[in-house]
């Protein structure tokens, strides 16, 4: 669950970004993209660890 929601979350992050500079469709999908994926990296990690102290 948490790496869904880092990654929706990223997600989000990453097209917000995109439009603040302005960028086309194609960007805000790239950016959106890319920092889906690296959130849900991230919340891969959370949640190992998270499943390893519990």
């Amino acid at each position: 669950m948490i790496i869904l929601i880092a990654a929706f979350a990223g997600a989000l992050w990453g097209s917000h970004l995109a439009r603040k500079r302005k960028g086309n469709l194609a960007d805000i999908l790239q950016y959106g993209a890319g920092y889906g994926i690296a959130f849900a990296l991230l919340g891969l990690f959370v949640t190992i660890l998270v499943n390893r102290i519990v």
